[in-house]
């Protein structure tokens, strides 16, 4: 199955509205009580017993040996599930399969394609897929062939699962969906094949389905992965989502309990989503209602193998298996969510009854689907062509709009060239690579009125040649708008997940977008530019600037090569010897969008490969987090290699320690690190000889802190102060060589990081303005609180030194100016002339800071639960969140109370134990939540 010819296109959405229900039967047979007329006709050969199927296609009980849903007793291991899958593949003319990717352990992710025999067929189905994908421009397909496609072309359904490894249920039930389409011989599974081309990926994550783990084996949530593409596992299923875009998307959870969750969502959803997609979630909900079985809704007396609407579950952050779907394919992107606490035959029977009703919903209505579809994108160009941005609304009946989208008009966004230009390069790529023209410009070009990023306005300004530009006159406007938008506009603020995720800020490049309307003289980009420029002579050089996350990929590449290179910290640029630069290494180069510049002798500092140890002691997770975010960055993608050092290797001062030139400690939970007074003396002495330590976020502050490595401390948060993945602006020390290659303002994520007062005695690289150029996005309260306080300290001891990020720069790997100071600290320049006043000895302001009093780590490596409601509301809120929990802490500012309850697991709302129980019983007891921040 050859992919298609035809180039690819991505879509996305506008809003709608709409309940038509669509009535189901229970069990095996939930479809429509009548015919649709946008449907196909069953085949006359098929019949009305749910149970006939063909006995050539083997039955899961004989393969594996047991049923899936009722009567089962285990879920499917890895190998079962590929086993099915081939078994079904050899014996039914309805199913091909494949291998969308692998894991990061070399497992392989297989899918099945399901459809009737004439679907299925490699020319019908690259036809399908190509006509599919034309209804998403409406440049190319005129309203009469769209039309004819959606009378005759069958809708593409995806049924994905068990993203989150431990969540295996959906899997199960995905593989008895497959039997039932490539076996059932009622009329009923005839319509959904006639009608439906049917996506099966059993499992997304299939290493961590074999640790029981929700993250995959660098411990990345990829169910947070969408935008990104950091992972493997994602990277390779959105080129198949490219290959065959959905109209309907599933994506199969577990969640805590034993209830089940499928949409109408909570809020809040972004506004860029169509409205045609929501109105088809809420009507599949409506199907799903019909055709759940067991104890239909849940309520005060029904609270088990239930099924709830309209709770915890949003679509807003660019980074979900239903928000991705929805905004970037224009599909009714889905979460299911089964309790896990439920048996195992339970989950997968209701997994099942949902999969199927979705499917029957799908093919009844898939005519009008499919001209929805073109609508979608129809509605997307003439919004992009306007500069229109979708309004926001809500969806759950008892909410309103809290925060509407401002009046503003975006015609174009463009990027420009003056610095960080391979990141620069890195975004137009990740963008091309969802179906985003992105152009060059080839002749400078005047904007009269544009909007710099970091909330500020320009006019006449002349976009240079060598900029990039984003037309919003193009099918994927919602999708531009929702990765690219400098603010993401949240309607209401209920939040589990981050509050932005603006692609120019996390890249930290220079970016504007103007409601002008501009023509620039400029070229469809085609691939980034990058490599030489030139000859260079033998003895000369080709330079690059080391400013970017791709140039220090490109930095750490060469070094594990043996390439020799040096780099002159005031300009921040590398040199390589000429003739060290083969076809390879250019080729490296294009492929990071790193231009390579002729010039003449190599002169500079010598740059070393760094010897890096990962912290792994006490407070250490070693499966998520940003633990698992530096294997990743800095050993898979940097090509480091990682030595682990542990508590008792610095207690000890042992090799595994002494022998590293860089000491990298992530986020944890413990304020020391379980370091002795001994071994807090073997890291600073270790320091002073000329050594790195780098200390991310809580842990890595902290232990920087009782080692009286800092005089840094943490200020207290007001009860009130809110700042939930957001960007804020920050002054740049440009003194300091972790600074080298930045702007002097820059920006950062912070969510809900520790504050660092100023070091005393070291540089503050990064600061928060304390003037009118202070600046977030998001949703943030109380952020004033940040102004004047260090985001990242340089901390001499002796000839080396301590860099303290109070933020997580690796998070999720999609923080790429975060990346790049990193890549500066692990870089920093040798034979650092010794402080005299930095010693291995602690000095008195250091010394004051260690002992002062530890914050309370509410978060761990996330958040804290924080509820907000009228400050006459406290009492009876309180009264509810101690039937869940007696360690929330109470406070009240103004008329607001605030219940904070702690996480120290760091688990996110939608797997913490009790979040959305509590915020479940809050609503029942009509308590109006002000805002709710998981």
């Amino acid at each position: 199955m050859a992919p298609s010819s035809r180039p690819f296109w991505t879509v996305p959405p506008k809003r709608l509205a709409g309940a038509a229900t669509v009535a189901l039967l229970l069990g095996m047979a939930p479809l429509v009580s009548g015919t649709s007329t946008a449907s196909a006709a069953p085949s006359s050969r098929c019949g009305s017993d749910p149970n006939a199927r063909l006995g050539t296609v083997p039955s899961p009980e004989s393969v594996l040996g047991f049923p899936l849903g009722t009567g089962q007793e285990r879920v499917v291991t890895n190998d079962e599930i590929r086993t099915y899958l081939g078994a079904v593949d050899s014996a039914s003319d309805r199913v091909v399969t494949g291998v969308m990717t692998t894991s990061v352990l070399d497992q392989p992710l297989p899918y099945a394609v399901v459809s009737n025999e004439r679907n299925v067929r490699p020319a019908a189905l690259r036809k399908i897929a190509d006509d599919v994908r034309d209804l998403r421009d409406p440049r190319r397909t005129t309203a009469r062939t769209a039309a004819r496609t959606a009378k005759d072309s069958p809708a593409i359904v995806w049924v994905t699962a068990n993203v989150h490894g431990g969540e295996k249920s959906g899997t199960d039930a995905a593989l008895k969906t497959l039997y039932e389409l490539a076996a059932g011989l009622s009329c009923e599974v005839a319509r959904r094949n006639d009608n439906l081309v049917t996506i099966i990926v059993p499992t997304q994550n299939p290493d961590g389905r074999d640790a029981t783990r929700r993250q995959n084996e660098f411990g990345f949530d990829l169910n947070r992965d969408w935008f990104a593409r950091t992972q493997q596992e994602t990277d390779g299923k959105l080129d198949l989502l490219r290959r065959y875009p959905p109209q309907v998307f599933v994506d199969a959870h577990e969640m805590g309990g034993r209830q089940y969750f499928f949409p109408p969502n909570a809020d809040p959803i972004h506004h860029e989503i169509a409205g045609e997609a929501v109105d088809w979630i809420n009507r599949i909900g409506e199907a799903n209602k019909a055709g759940f079985g067991f104890n239909g809704a849940c309520d005060d007396t029904v609270i088990t193998e239930c099924y709830f609407n309209y709770d915890t579950y949003d679509m807003f952050f660019m980074g979900y298996g239903d928000t991705v779907p929805t905004t970037g394919f224009g599909a009714a992107g889905m979460t299911y969510e089964k309790g896990s606490a439920s048996a195992v035959a339970d989950r997968v029977q209701q997994q099942f009854h949902t999969q199927w009703s979705t499917l029957g919903w799908a093919a009844a209505n898939k005519r009008e689907v499919l001209d929805g579809y073109y609508d979608i994108w129809t509605d997307a160009l003439a919004q992009g062509r306007a500069g229109t941005l979708e309004p926001n609304e809500v969806v759950q009946p008892t909410n309103e709009v809290q925060f509407p989208v401002p009046d503003v008009t975006i015609r174009s966004y463009f990027l420009l060239p003056d610095r960080q230009l391979a990141d620069v390069r890195r975004l137009v790529e990740r963008l091309r690579r969802m179906d985003v023209e992105v152009y060059e410009v080839r002749k400078p070009t005047r904007v009269p009125t544009a909007r710099v990023f970091g909330g500020r306005s320009t006019t006449n300004v002349t976009v240079p040649k060598g900029a990039y530009w984003i037309p919003m006159d193009q099918p994927q406007k919602h999708w531009i708008q929702a990765v690219m938008g400098e603010d993401p506009y949240v309607p209401f603020p209920y939040f589990y997940d981050v509050s932005s995720w603006s692609n120019p800020l996390l890249m930290g490049v220079s970016a504007m977008y103007t409601g002008d309307t501009v023509k620039p003289n400029a070229e469809l980009v085609r691939k980034i530019a990058g490599g030489r420029t030139g000859p260079a002579w033998p003895w000369g050089s080709y330079t690059y600037p080391l400013d970017s996350a791709a140039a220090a990929e490109f930095t750490f590449t060469l070094l594990d090569r043996g390439v020799p290179l040096v780099r002159d910290l005031a300009s921040s640029l590398v040199a390589i010897p000429a003739a060290t630069v083969s076809r390879t290494v250019d080729e490296l180069a294009r492929s990071l969008g790193v231009t390579l510049t002729a010039g003449g002798r190599p002169t500079g500092n010598r740059l070393d490969l760094p010897d890096v140890g990962l912290f792994q002691g006490t407070g250490i997770s070693t499966t998520s987090g940003s633990h698992g975010e530096a294997r990743y960055v800095l050993g898979k993608r940097w090509g480091l290699d990682l030595k682990p050092v542990t508590t008792a290797d610095i207690n000890d001062n042992t090799a595994a320690f002494t022998g590293r030139t860089v000491l990298v400690v992530p986020d944890g939970s413990s304020p020391t690190g379980g370091l002795t007074a001994t071994g807090q003396a073997n890291l600073r002495e270790w320091i002073a000889q000329g050594h790195t330590y780098v200390g991310l976020r809580n842990e890595g502050t902290r232990l920087a802190r009782a080692a009286g490595l800092t005089s840094t401390t943490e200020k207290t948060k007001p009860a009130d102060y809110l700042v939930i993945g957001s960007h804020l602006r920050v002054d740049v020390d440009g003194s300091s060589p972790v600074a080298s290659g930045r702007p002097a303002e820059d920006f950062e994520f912070n969510n809900s990081d520790p504050i660092l007062t100023p070091s005393t005695t070291g540089t503050n690289v990064l600061t928060y303005p304390t003037g009118d150029t202070f600046w977030a996005n998001g949703y943030t309260v109380a952020a004033d609180t940040l102004k004047g306080t260090a985001a990242v300290v340089d901390e001499p001891t002796g000839a080396g030194r301590a860099v303290l990020f109070a933020f997580n720069p690796l998070f999720r790997a999609y923080n790429e100016n975060g990346l790049h100071l990193v890549a500066n600290a692990l870089l920093y320049p040798a034979g650092a002339t010794p402080d005299a006043r930095r010693t291995a000895a602690v000095d008195a302001a250091r010394a004051s800071a260690a002992a002062a009093p530890v914050t309370p780590d509410l978060g761990g490596g996330w958040r804290p639960i924080t509820i907000e409601v009228a400050a006459a509301d406290l009492p009876r809120v309180q009264a509810i969140v101690e039937r869940f929990t007696t360690d929330a802490k109470a406070s009240a500012k103004n008329d607001s109370a605030y219940v904070v309850i702690p996480n120290p697991r760091g688990l996110q709302a939608d797997e913490h134990p009790f979040a959305k129980d509590l915020v479940r019983a809050l609503r029942d007891a009509r308590v109006p939540l002000r805002s709710v921040v998981g």
